[in-house]
């Protein structure tokens, strides 16, 4: 890593798995090996956010938040990263657009749970991260039934990929999008922040 940004190729093929990470939990590892073997991705990147726009509270210290998930994500070809902060990014596809600009001819595929999905469509310019790469979602608790009738993938619907086609999701032009039926953990970051779990840990 140089300067803060990872290393990446022209070709490869990198997932980007962004969000507070307040605080990292297995789950998030749990997608991210899944997303590593079911879409071929050579590495996956966690962008470790400054903050959420759409959560009223602001989260954890970052630094506290980064060591927290290179414990729980500690895996070769994955690399925890504060990119946005760096960046000086707060919006995604502000990040997407930096990122292309940084990294050209890198594969960039951007992963979120089925949750994120039926939110999606309030995220800032939407459309343009639909438009600019292609979009890995895996299944999340619960989260099915509603990300599959989410806003964003009923208008995105003809652009969905098989679950089959998975592998070459990252080849594909953007906007293409492809929803893994996964095996899952039930776990979420505001249910540990509601049991305190996460405020009693050093």
């Amino acid at each position: 890593m140089r300067h803060g940004f990872p290393h990446a190729e022209p070709g490869q093929r990198i997932g980007l798995l962004g969000g507070s990470f307040d605080p990292a939990h297995a789950g998030h590892a749990h997608i991210t090996r899944e997303a590593l073997k079911r879409f071929h991705l050579d590495r996956v990147w966690w962008l470790v956010s400054p903050g959420n726009p759409l959560k009223p509270l602001g989260p954890a210290p970052m630094a506290r938040r980064l060591a927290r998930a290179r414990r729980v994500m500690s895996h070769p070809r994955v690399t925890v990263t504060g990119i946005e902060a760096r960046l000086g990014t707060r919006y995604t596809a502000e990040t997407l657009d930096r990122l292309a600009a940084r990294y050209p001819g890198v594969r960039f595929v951007w992963l979120m749970g089925a949750d994120n999905l039926t939110s999606f469509h309030r995220w800032q310019r939407w459309q343009d991260i639909l438009h600019r790469v292609p979009v890995g979602v895996l299944a999340r608790p619960g989260k099915r039934i509603p990300a599959r009738q989410s806003v964003a993938a009923r208008a995105f619907a003809h652009r969905r990929l098989p679950e089959a086609a998975a592998p070459l999701l990252a080849l594909r032009t953007a906007p293409a999008w492809c929803f893994l039926n996964v095996p899952m953990v039930d776990l979420s970051s505001s249910r540990i922040r509601s049991a305190g779990e996460w405020r009693g840990e050093a």
